[in-house]
């Protein structure tokens, strides 16, 4: 979320700092002026709208953060060439992001349920869906070059996510906030359910096997500086 980085990130950059914060959610926008408000922060802005459309003057910010948010975008050209376009020359631009292999179990199970379904077209719309949350690295770094940017370093990692069983994965409040309408969305309607009862029942068996369910989600970190 938006709040706690950018309370912590002015606290570190002091009042001599000004931290603006970008969200689209109002919710989220909410809860985090009650923050800045509790914590007595003169020195930050939080601002409700979308990273492809940023209310900020041209070069006229030294510092661009963003854990995973660039994920969530609906379209990183225009957020980079926003990005770039307030920026300073100089000025880093450093992110994290989710790579195409990011809870790749899940995928890999789907997308054999719609094979055995022959849900042809729902296959290709499962991958357009992960190629556009999630673009080859390569790619990434080709549209930051393209907006001017330079590559400094970039560092692969990864973390996961673990369940006792399919039924636990699929009912956790982040996977059906952030995901489950989306998986939805790519099935006709009449199919939804069956085929996430399908999900569910061969997830739950797996997880007798292997113990759980195991969901990786591996990130690189980018760091880049205005050229």
């Amino acid at each position: 979320g938006t709040g706690f980085p950018l309370i912590e990130l002015s606290m570190r950059l002091g009042k001599s700092s000004n931290v603006f914060g970008i969200e689209p959610w109002s919710e989220a926008v909410d809860k985090v002026r009650k923050k800045i408000d509790y914590y007595q922060l003169k020195n930050v802005k939080i601002i409700e709208g979308f990273a492809e459309s940023i209310p900020l003057d041209n070069n006229s910010v030294d510092l661009i953060v963003s854990n995973n948010g660039i994920n969530n975008v609906n379209n990183i050209d225009k957020t980079f060439y926003e990005c770039s376009r307030v920026i300073k020359k100089g000025g880093q631009f450093i992110f994290t992001f989710n790579t195409d292999r990011t809870m790749i179990e899940f995928y890999s199970e789907f997308g054999k349920i719609l094979k055995k379904m022959k849900l042809w077209q729902e296959i290709d719309l499962m991958h357009a869906h992960i190629i556009k949350k999630r673009p080859p690295v390569k790619e990434v770094l080709r549209k930051l070059e393209k907006n001017k940017f330079k590559i400094y370093n970039f560092t692969k990692d990864q973390f996961n996510y673990k369940y006792v069983n399919g039924t636990a994965m699929l009912n956790h409040y982040f996977i059906r906030l952030a995901f489950m309408d989306s998986w939805k969305a790519l099935l006709p309607s009449d199919k939804v359910e069956l085929v996430f009862n399908v999900i569910e029942e061969r997830l739950n068996k797996k997880s007798k096997v292997n113990g759980g369910i195991n969901l990786s989600i591996p990130f690189v970190l980018i760091n880049s500086f205005k050229d």
